[in-house]
């Protein structure tokens, strides 16, 4: 259905039914589409996705359940005022630390945590980064804006955790924090930026 087409709408139907006609006709043809189980598990099997590690239990309906790895960068050093150009380093306002054990995040702190899990993906698919409902119920957030995972990523993503809750919540590595939703491109490319394979914090 084209724009064109809108002249032969009949009696039934209005002029937005037939517009959310057309933009569903071309998601379709452009094939930009949330990848469910079954097809994530077949681009798997082919190579063209690759999780590692990875457990069956791990991969949902429609995304892949991620971990916490065992190390995390707490706010901590720097100046008292952070300018926020594309030279800021946040290495330069941050501190490594082990995550042996559970740390506290405490109401309106963030953090930077990693996946213990890398990904790679194929030019044509990318994906976003998104939390469990059963974590931000307790007011976990995963990512603060950064969600997005390009198409071509070779890396562990990093995830800048944060509390909105009203009391500390006692964040554990090893945890099943997030999941990745995959997304079918339209076209292809490959991520060659600043994160680009990634393999620390």
């Amino acid at each position: 259905m084209t724009r064109k087409d809108l002249k032969d709408v009949g009696s039934g139907h209005t002029t937005q039914d037939a517009i959310g006609a057309i933009d569903a006709t071309n998601a379709t043809d452009r094939g930009s589409m949330i990848l469910t189980r079954d097809v994530i598990l077949r681009e798997i099997e082919r190579g063209r996705i690759v999780i590692d590690p990875l457990f069956p239990d791990q991969i949902g309906p429609a995304s892949i359940d991620l971990h916490l790895g065992d190390e995390i960068r707490v706010m901590e050093g720097g100046p008292d005022v952070i300018d926020v150009t594309e030279d800021t380093d946040y290495h330069s306002v941050t501190q490594l630390r082990r995550l042996d054990g559970p740390y506290l995040l405490k109401p309106g702190e963030t953090i930077h945590g990693i996946t213990r899990e890398r990904i790679r993906l194929p030019g044509d698919i990318g994906g976003w980064l998104e939390g469990r409902s059963r974590f931000a119920r307790l007011g976990l957030m995963i990512h603060v804006t950064s969600g997005f995972v390009a198409p071509g990523v070779d890396n562990r993503q990093v995830l800048e955790m944060a509390n909105v809750a009203g009391r500390p919540l006692a964040i554990h590595a090893g945890t099943r924090l997030c999941q990745l939703v995959l997304q079918r491109a339209e076209g292809s490319a490959i991520y060659q930026g600043r994160f680009a394979h990634q393999d620390r914090l």
